[in-house]
């Protein structure tokens, strides 16, 4: 009698694939939801101005404490999640954040509103790093920036959904407990975050790691200028984000564009930004992120600088394309950090960078509007677009550093 055996996959590579699996719900759950809260403000800002009688200084203030503070504490977040893991600090981010819209729908005034969003700000300042880390850890290597990219994009999502289930719920009660059941919700996902998180040992730092440490590289970075550069690079997207969208509207406007077909320009580079982190992620993973930053970065100047001549209908046409760009390269951005420092070190990475692009994304807007008010809107855009090719001479810098990606 002849016995035959089935090959029998290891149990450590079962618990792997389990735990990537875990490591992609949570991580792009916990974007969705967190980039959906941060854009739910937009839809309730009219509702507290009417129930409050706020005025645009306090609705502007609303706006910037709680992107303020979900910047200002994302590195703290990162220190203190290297300290004591990714999934009770992601979790009880999620739970403040939650927490933080419940309060809001309890708020009978401004103040009580000031210290709802000030929770929410801070619970929000963990998913960014925490996230971002977590999913380089599950994939390491050349798929770390598909993973990064399809988590980026997740985000998107939550910025569509999330914002839509409140209108929607606003159609259906008064808002106090359409906030009470977002909130809620946020609740129950921290829940879920502390459960499925996969609790990964410790990065045991390399020799090379202890050699870095022993000459003072506490940061953990690999390569002297190039996270520095990177940085920059992604402040200098994010600020590019910032002014365009700033113009925009008033360009559409110039050219004949009514209220309601502004707001579908919008969704149109939204949507196109969308599909631009997945995809740009993609082509990064195939052709290398320098190579990409010059495709992405490029067109993004061309695609800005033809907005002022076109018409309204090629313009429309157009949009999309320049959301592809715009937002894409994030995608390789945030991919590229797992390279450029030690593994024990990315959670601390991902808070600084991020950090960085967010707070250059807040600026932004108010400094090229002050360009917009001393030049006008043309000439203010055409400098946005030229600021953006300052991107990329620079990440010529990165080129030796970055660990190859192509197959």
């Amino acid at each position: 009698m002849t016995i035959t055996s089935e090959p029998v996959r290891e149990p450590h590579a079962l618990a792997a694939k389990r735990d990537e699996r875990r490591a992609a719900g949570v991580a792009c759950g916990a974007h969705a939801l967190h980039d959906g809260y941060t854009d739910l403000i937009y839809v309730m800002l009219p509702v507290w101005q009417k129930e409050f009688g706020l005025g645009y200084a306090e609705l502007g203030l609303l706006r910037g404490l709680f992107s303020g503070t979900m910047a200002g504490f994302q590195i703290p977040s990162g220190l203190i999640a290297e300290r004591v893991g990714t999934a009770p600090v992601l979790a009880l981010g999620t739970a403040l954040v939650g927490t933080g819209y419940c309060l809001a729908g309890a708020s009978a005034g401004f103040g009580l509103l000031v210290v709802a969003l000030f929770v929410g700000g801070l619970g929000a300042s963990a998913q960014h790093p925490l996230a971002s880390s977590l999913m380089a850890r599950a994939f390491a290597g050349p798929r770390s920036m598909k993973a990064l990219g399809t988590y980026n994009f997740a985000g998107d999502i939550g910025k569509m959904t999330l914002p839509a289930a409140a209108a929607l719920l606003l159609v259906a009660m008064s808002w106090r407990p359409a906030l009470a059941l977002l909130g809620a919700l946020g609740l129950l996902a921290a829940v879920a975050i502390f459960v499925l998180t996969p609790r990964y040992g410790a990065e045991i730092p390399s020799q090379a790691a202890h050699r870095e440490r022993a000459a003072g590289n506490e940061a953990g970075i690999r390569h002297r200028f190039a996270f520095p550069v990177l940085l920059s690079i992604g402040m200098l997207d994010s600020a590019t984000r910032g002014g365009f969208l700033v113009f925009l509207p008033f360009v559409l406007t110039a050219k004949g564009a009514s209220v309601p077909l502004v707001g579908v320009a919008l969704t149109l580079v939204f949507a196109g930004g969308a599909a631009g982190k997945l995809v740009c992620a993609f082509i990064g993973a195939r052709i290398g992120a320098v190579a990409t930053v010059w495709l992405t970065e490029g067109l993004t100047a061309v695609g800005i600088g033809a907005l002022l001549p076109l018409g309204l209908n090629a313009t429309l046409l157009l949009l999309p394309i320049i959301g592809i760009a715009l937002n894409g390269t994030s995608s390789v951005l945030y991919g590229s950090v797992p390279d450029l420092v030690r593994p024990d070190r990315r959670g601390r990475a991902f808070s600084v960078f991020y950090t960085g692009t967010i707070g250059a994304g807040a600026l932004a807007p108010a400094i090229y509007g002050v360009l917009g008010d001393a030049l006008g809107v043309p000439t203010a855009l055409i400098l946005v677009a030229a600021v953006v090719l300052l991107t990329l001479p620079l990440s010529l810098v990165l080129k030796p550093a970055l660990v190859a990606r192509l197959p």
